[in-house]
């Protein structure tokens, strides 16, 4: 014991003399006479009263030992989600083996010097008791539980956290989830390392939504790990009904599998593609053996504009291949000559509603060319379009979002529109520089000479929609080199950065040069095509080919389809059940302007015919963005219908469609992940460890708790036992004076 008061010796000394004189000067001549003992004790009890109360103001403080880390919290995190259902090949699953080591190691190795508390976390954290838990969680947001922890527990002297896991987390990286001075996380890994037999589709992706009659490419990924190279079915299935089955053989045990599946979804309903994989007995989790894909209905038909320069065969064979497909609408412009006034005149072939604005070959205003979704110039030399109008072209790809595409030798005689303002807009430089272009870039097999003006595809041309006119890639090259020759075609510069080139050509020197190339521009696409006389894969084919059209429709396409209406509706595509879905209504107005004043209606409608009216937010209103939110409980498809106005003018409606439950985020390669918990442990400053060396957590947490050797120091003043002791002492003294007679 101590005073927090500090006092010389002599102060002391004088505090006990004035004491005793006090206790003596009581009872030096008593009322009554008293006997000499009889004084001493009452003279006693009063001094020792009032000894305490002196020393009592000068603070006493009592030094307790040091008191170990009883009172540490070491908080045990316990997955909840559904992965923890996995029994890896044994009799007990993942949640019963950590519950087992909760019970039968942990509380009696760390209750003796700890206190422990018990949490399961999955989509949310929750104290339980063990008894309490189900692996019933679509989740396991770790990270979302640390935070959570972090804030129960503040105050707390925290000395390490226990997390039960197989590592598989979804949301954040826990990593995220720590402070400055984290809290040292030890994981506990649950799950088989060794001996792992799964198949798993790893992933399922759509091509662009095409136009109606279109294929789509669904690109598919799987694995099969325990199973050796024995053969697998890959299944497509269109709304649950079979559409397509290959047997698949891996090249080793574990490694990926990729194939590409081509189909022809609904104009008009939303198809759903699932990628299915039978299960078979002995495999650990058949829940990932299937992923679903949505692809949306084609909508509306697409505007495109042709303009070109003269009459001949590219413009018969080109308006006839483009004018035969139902997905596009399509208006022309040719230019016929000059009249006796020196104007230009143009045959003109229009929806009647579109026609007058075209009367001077080309739309007069950016609202009238913001109407088309794409835009194809033809055989034109730059000087044929105004300042203004080539302004017009660029803007219409970089703010609109249209697609561009620029063809024919005269579009590129004299070094074409290299001073325009389309340059930029193009992926190849405008001139003669005859560069980027190298021999790596060509699917054709190494050393294989390639024949003049003969078109070959890239690398990257066999899998663009634009080039790729099979089923496969050895399809599309034959089809390819069954083509014809082109006349010729334009060595221009080389690709911009960020451009693709899709298919090249050998010059008659040798050179390879360009033939088509396309780039991203602003909010929209470009496109060149270099090549002279492309009619001739239509004229020198048997009739039957069909090749011709479909190469120049797809362009059409690609060109248009991404083109954005001035109402438009997005969310994510990867959402589950539980999942609370961000939807964004994007509003424009008539030039393609955002619009932040607008009164925006969303209406959803759920798989069961459920109906809701979400209020929405203006979120972005620089790009006249509008958010609302809803969660979304039932797997299946939703539909979302949003309404835009201002006033009483009406801006657009637009539809979309979503997929909740295409893929179980919860049991993606669920092997346990000790990579992952490993970086937890460090990055906190914890251990990763086995269950087979949970007898060295006792030692790591008392290691690491800071405070285990402080003494703590403890008032006496105001001690219950001190005012009892004084209480007792002036009591007795007033007991033994009645006794003897004194008041």
């Amino acid at each position: 014991m101590h005073f927090a008061y500090f006092f010389p010796w002599w102060a002391a000394v004088l505090v006990l003399a004035a004491v005793a004189a006090l206790a003596y000067l009581s009872y030096r001549r008593p009322l009554l006479p008293l006997s000499l003992g009889q004084r001493a004790t009452l003279g006693s009890l009063r001094g020792l009263a009032l000894l305490i109360v002196a020393l009592c103001l000068f603070r006493p403080v009592l030094l307790l030992p040091p008191h170990g880390t009883r009172d540490a919290v070491v908080p045990i995190l316990i997955d909840a989600s559904r992965s923890m259902r996995l029994a890896d090949g044994g009799s007990r699953s993942r949640l019963e083996r950590a519950l087992n080591l909760v019970r039968t190691d942990l509380e009696p190795r760390l209750g003796r010097d700890f206190r422990i508390e018990l949490f399961s976390f999955g989509d949310h954290l929750q104290p339980v008791q063990p008894d309490q838990v189900r692996a019933d969680e679509r989740a396991s947001d770790l990270a979302r539980g640390l935070r959570t922890i972090e804030s129960r527990l503040r105050g707390d002297r925290v000395a390490g956290v226990i997390v039960l896991s197989d590592g598989g987390f979804t949301g954040d990286e826990p990593q995220r989830a720590l402070g400055r001075r984290p809290v040292p996380v030890y994981p506990i890994g649950l799950g088989s390392t060794g001996a792992w037999r799964d198949r798993e589709v790893l992933g399922i992706t759509a091509g662009e939504a095409h136009l109606q009659g279109s294929t789509v490419d669904l690109a598919v990924s799987a694995v099969s790990r325990g199973f050796g190279r024995e053969p697998f079915d890959l299944r497509i299935l269109a709304n649950g009904r079979p559409v397509a089955t290959r047997r698949i053989t891996p090249d080793a045990d574990g490694a990926p599998v990729h194939e590409v599946f081509s189909v022809s979804p609904d104009a008009r309903t939303p198809t759903v593609y699932t990628a299915e994989i039978p299960a078979v007995p002995g495999e650990a989790a058949a829940e990932n053996n299937t992923r679903g894909v949505l692809v949306a209905p084609a909508g509306r038909k697409r505007k495109i504009l042709l303009v070109e320069g003269a009459p001949g065969f590219d413009h018969s064979f080109l308006s006839r291949a483009l004018g035969l497909d139902a997905g596009l609408d399509v208006d022309m412009v040719v230019r016929k000559g000059e009249n006796a006034n020196g104007q230009g005149t143009f045959l003109i072939q229009a929806n009647d509603g579109r026609a007058q604005a075209l009367r001077t070959g080309f739309p007069q205003t950016a609202e009238e060319l913001d109407g088309y979704d794409a835009l194809i110039l033809g055989n034109i030399s730059a000087d044929e379009l105004s300042h203004a109008q080539l302004d017009m072209a660029a803007d219409f790809v970089g703010r609109r979002g249209g697609g561009l595409l620029l063809f024919g030798g005269l579009s590129f005689a004299h070094h074409g529109f290299a001073t325009t303002p389309l340059a930029t807009v193009l992926p190849l430089s405008l001139d003669d520089q005859r560069g980027g272009v190298t021999l790596t870039s060509l699917a054709s097999a190494p050393g294989e000479r390639m024949e003049s003006n003969k078109v070959v595809p890239t690398l990257d041309g066999l899998s663009s929609p634009v080039t790729r006119l099979g089923t496969s890639s050895d399809d599309t090259r034959k089809k390819w080199a069954a083509l014809p020759a082109l006349a010729s075609a334009t060595p221009l510069g080389a690709p911009r950065p960020g451009a693709t080139v899709l298919a090249v050509t050998a010059e008659p020197g040798g050179a390879i040069v360009p033939v088509v190339a396309v780039q991203r521009y602003g909010q929209g696409r470009s496109m060149l095509f270099t090549g002279e006389a492309s009619w001739r894969w239509k004229m020198m084919m048997p009739s039957s080919d069909l090749t011709y059209d479909t190469f120049w429709r797809e362009v059409a396409r690609w060109l248009s389809v991404a083109s954005p209406d001035p109402v438009m509706v997005s969310a994510p595509a990867d959402l589950e059940p539980g999942d609370a879905a961000p939807i964004d209504v994007t509003v424009k107005n008539a030039t393609f302007d955002p619009v932040s004043n607008a009164v925006v209606r969303v209406t959803v409608t759920g798989p069961g015919g459920q109906h809701w009216d979400l209020r929405e937010n203006l979120d972005e209103p620089a790009d006249g963005r509008y958010r609302a939110s809803l969660r979304l409980d039932r797997a299946g498809l939703y539909h979302v219908s949003a309404q835009a106005d201002r006033g009483n003018q009406s801006l657009g409606r637009a539809d979309g469609w979503l997929l909740v439950g295409g893929a179980d985020r919860e049991l993606t390669d669920p092997r346990v992940h000790e990579d992952g918990l490993r970086r937890l442990a460090a990055a906190s400053g914890g251990r990763y460890l086995d269950a087979g060396a949970i007898g060295q957590l006792p030692r790591l947490l008392a290691d690491r708790e800071p405070l285990s050797e402080v003494r703590e120091e403890r008032d006496l003043w105001d001690s219950p036992w001190v005012i009892a002791a004084v209480l007792l002492l002036l009591s007795a003294e007033w007991l033994l004076r009645r006794r003897w007679g004194l008041r």
